[in-house]
């Protein structure tokens, strides 16, 4: 079992070094400029390819209610401990991460594709505002496994620039 960890390390190692520095989309730095864009959504806009715009951001909302409440479907314990915690270091050191733009998050309830935009915004907006009052522990990631706070965040952050860069307005 090490020796698998030690030979992962060492082929993920010069992926993580070659992104250090970068820094996550400029709208997504922090907490405060991703509120602001929300807030400023137009109602026109929309998702270039995969899901309409209000799914991404319910499936988004979802994503930190589920760091707050517990994942449904977390995968197993050995992925969050070793697997897990590599790509989300990758992720990091990016300041990027890329996933399946219509891949529901294990065992999370399904989203109607036709949830209107404002609902959709009001709670992904409300589920960043409750993360941030949150002063309790945190969930493990369900691929990710135990982040703190400003590591979740930040994955949060990310996860949402990886569907923004498929929006535009109409």
């Amino acid at each position: 079992m090490r020796r698998r960890q030690v030979v992962l390390g060492a082929a993920v190692a010069p992926a993580l070094l070659a992104g250090c520095g970068m820094k996550p989309a400029a709208p997504f730095a922090d907490l405060a400029s991703t509120l602001r864009l929300l807030q400023d959504l137009p109602p026109s806009a929309r998702t270039a390819e995969g899901w309409p715009l209000a799914q991404v951001l319910v499936h988004a909302a979802q994503s930190i209610e589920f760091s707050l409440a517990g994942f449904p479907q977390p995968n197993s314990a050995l992925f969050r401990a070793t697997v897990g915690p590599l790509a989300f270091a990758l992720f990091d050191a990016r300041g990027r991460l890329s996933h399946g733009l219509t891949e529901p998050i294990p065992g999370a309830p399904a989203i109607d594709a036709a949830t209107p935009l404002a609902p959709a915004r009001d709670r992904l907006v409300k589920a960043f505002t409750d993360f941030d009052a949150h002063t309790g522990a945190l969930q493990p990631h369900f691929a990710y496994g135990e982040l703190d706070k400003g590591r979740y965040l930040r994955a949060h952050l990310m996860h949402l620039a990886d569907h923004w860069q498929h929006f535009r307005a109409a």
